[in-house]
């Protein structure tokens, strides 16, 4: 709620009183918003342009300031090693990503060397609104696992929910989906993995993950740097997306007129299609 002013009580012939604060929801599906006032006339929208992108930034502001914090608590070369701790720390008071299972949000982690030049990268995002290296994306048959360290480029953490059918193959559709084979969103602060009843209940790797707990997750790179000379400069950045890569992709097997329609809008605005939500940056010594 923003700060109290003197306000109408309604908006028909609302009495005028003081100190009244008007309801702000905001939610987190920034790209739809984008997407319902790119293409209105076509789909018959009403409310005004400027109101859908004040909608979009009071959106993307609220996840960039409200839901994650991200912090690199370490490092350390080792050799030809370099040996870096990032831990994040979810805001909000629920898993994070929530509601809709196309949701996802993932680290990306860039180190470079002494010249500038990126010796490492896991995480990059495509133009296509693909991720670099994530198993889903280049396969629907496959997905990434919850990782507790990671040491190649193709290997990404993605806290993210992955529906499974009845035969136990990975599925976008929601009639299809019997269970989760992955669910290791961030935890909300006070939330027990141990105890947690099984419709809520992380599943997969991070069940077993002693460092994601409910506040966050703490993960290690230990990063190949070659002939590489430092100081080095680690970026670590968390990124989110509302409508993943390959929940849109699937679309494309449907013959309707409403998924192709998607299809259409997503090839458009896929390069606009996620938003940062935390950064942070430390250097070798």
């Amino acid at each position: 709620m923003p700060a109290a002013r003197q306000a109408p009580i309604a908006s028909v012939l609302g009495e005028v009183r003081p100190q009244i604060a008007r309801h702000v929801f905001v939610g987190g599906n920034f790209f739809m918003l984008r997407v319902l006032n790119r293409f209105r006339h076509e789909l018959g929208v009403a409310a005004l342009p400027q109101e859908f992108e004040s909608a979009a930034l009071r959106t993307v502001g609220f996840l960039q300031t409200e839901t994650a914090r991200l912090l690199v608590d370490s490092v350390a070369e080792r050799g030809r090693r370099l040996d870096v701790a990032v831990t994040l720390e979810n805001l909000s008071g629920h898993k994070l990503p929530t509601a809709y299972p196309s949701r996802r949000v993932w680290l990306r982690l860039a180190v470079r060397d002494a010249g500038g030049r990126v010796v490492f990268e896991s995480g990059a995002l495509e133009p296509d609104g693909s991720i670099r290296g994530n198993d889903n994306d280049a396969d629907p048959k496959r997905y990434e696992p919850h990782f507790t360290e990671i040491r190649r480029a193709d290997e990404v953490q993605i806290y993210e929910s992955i529906m499974e059918d009845a035969t136990g193959a990975p599925t976008t559709g929601l009639l299809s989906g019997v269970r989760y084979a992955k669910d290791n969103r961030l935890l909300p602060a006070g939330f027990d993995k141990a105890t947690a009843p099984k419709e809520v209940a992380v599943v997969g790797g991070a069940a077993a993950d002693g460092d994601f707990t409910g506040g966050g997750d703490r993960i290690r790179f230990l990063v190949d740097l070659g002939s590489a000379a430092g100081p080095f400069e680690v970026e670590a950045e968390l990124w989110y997306q509302p409508v993943s890569y390959r929940w849109a992709d699937n679309l494309r097997s449907y013959d309707s007129e409403e998924t192709r329609r998607f299809g259409r809008y997503w090839s458009q605005m896929r390069d606009a299609s996620a938003v940062r939500l935390a950064r942070a940056s430390a250097r070798s010594r």
